[in-house]
């Protein structure tokens, strides 16, 4: 074996492992000394306990789907035997009795919890302490960052992250690794800390595309999709970017240079003509989540206020002027452009589209814009984003690959295609 276990793919891990190569001790081991060299700088962590993560490999059955990998858990996501903060100074300390749902399903399935990671507070905004790994005066994207940022530096090998709004496709962009926001629904949310009920999604975040099909399906119980769905042929891809005024030039050479790489490979690839709803849909988007966020975090505001950013006072404040009455249209209003929208993927496989504006943006207050997703999210379609090459700051950028409702495994046929199409264009 060439590389240090840390950095290897779960899939190549977990082949490592099978093959009595490797054992589960020996790649959190490693794991675990990439964090100590590194973490100090990068701050993915918020709660990381090198004791606790060593008992936890060392009794891993190496069974299941996910085999004894270690897997970090957004701090958003509750876990019986580690603190969950939900990245607010209310809850220091606060230690949940039970495992959320989708970290008992991890474990289930043979995963092993490393550790705890940062996520800004109560995933919306304000960040964390956590730094992007390829530059770290550049922020790694919020709210799911020290997700991104752990997977994106090798300390961990897959992580849970949660979006809302943009929370895992545009970090996994920042910080050069794979993200996938699946179906709405997919994944039970028992146990994370509620924002958005019409929005809030379970997410992942891996390396490759082949593994983050792995761990989502694992997590569902149900073998991974075949990921050459395509049987020798190519995928039919619309080329779109809305809100294309607000692409950096670097965002849009990248794109140029997907395009001619997938074209070259044997994709068509034609253009959406006559949508335009985008910019109605950015306003329901930003109302329906501020007014579900005033009822998801009401208690927190009546008790403790003061505790909370100046963000949160505000947008809470503005959320308890929407009616249940309104509230109850937007949610039909983001219904009705669902049904609108489906009509326009007759006959492609999937969109092609940016997951951010342009490179990672320096400094650390400033998460990044969350245009180019929350459309998507309001949509609750499934999107991945994978590595496309990097900018002008040699920062990472990437794609983002969007389907319909419920086609989750064509999202990563298709970004799986792409991605190894790229990789023949180096």
């Amino acid at each position: 074996m060439t590389n240090a276990p840390h950095r290897l793919g779960a899939l190549e891990a977990l082949r490592a492992i099978e093959g009595g190569t490797l054992t589960p001790e020996a790649l959190m081991e490693s794991c675990l000394e990439r964090a100590a060299a590194r973490d100090g700088e990068v701050g993915a962590f918020i709660h990381l306990d090198a004791e606790q993560a060593r008992d936890a490999a060392r009794a891993s059955t190496a069974s299941g789907p996910l085999g004894g990998l270690p897997v970090a858990v957004k701090d958003i996501i509750e876990t019986a035997d580690m603190p969950t903060g939900y990245g607010s100074s209310i809850y220091v300390g606060h230690q949940p009795e039970e495992d959320a749902a989708v970290v008992a399903r991890t474990r289930s399935a043979g995963g092993v919890v490393m550790g705890k990671t940062v996520s800004t507070e109560f995933a919306w905004r304000n960040p964390g302490k956590t730094r992007n790994p390829h530059g770290l005066d550049h922020t790694p994207g919020g709210s799911s960052s020290g997700s991104a940022a752990a997977v994106g530096d090798f300390m961990v090998p897959l992580a849970f992250g949660t979006q809302t709004a943009g929370s895992v496709i545009r970090p996994a962009a920042y910080c050069g690794v794979v993200g996938f926001k699946p179906t709405f629904g997919t994944h039970d949310r028992r146990g994370v800390k509620e924002l958005s009920r019409y929005l809030d999604t379970v997410g992942t975040f891996a390396r490759s595309v082949a593994d983050i099909a792995h761990f989502d399906y694992a997590l569902r119980g149900e073998p991974a999709p075949r990921l050459d769905g395509f049987d020798g042929a190519a995928p039919r891809l619309a080329f779109h970017v809305p809100f294309a005024d607000k692409i950096e030039e670097d965002a849009v050479d990248v794109m140029e240079r997907v395009r001619i790489a997938v074209q070259t490979a044997g994709a068509s690839v034609v253009g959406l003509v006559d949508w335009t709803a985008f910019e109605k849909m950015d306003d329901i988007h930003m109302r329906l989540m501020t007014a579900e966020a005033a009822r998801a975090l009401a208690w927190e505001y009546d008790n403790h206020a003061d505790k909370l950013s100046e963000f949160y006072r505000e947008t809470i404040a503005a959320g308890r002027k929407i009616d249940d009455t309104e509230l109850y249209q937007l949610q039909a209003d983001a219904d009705a452009f669902r049904n609108d929208a489906a009509a326009r993927l007759d006959g492609i496989d999937a969109i092609l589209t940016v997951p951010a504006a342009g490179e990672a943006p320096e400094g650390l207050s400033f998460t990044g814009d969350p245009l180019f997703n929350k459309i998507w999210t309001l949509l609750r379609w499934p999107c991945v984003t994978i590595p496309a090459g990097k900018g002008d700051q040699g920062l990472p950028l990437g794609v983002q690959i969007v389907t319909g409702y419920g086609e989750d495994a064509k999202a990563l046929a298709v970004a799986d295609w792409i991605e190894r199409a790229l990789q023949a264009d180096q």
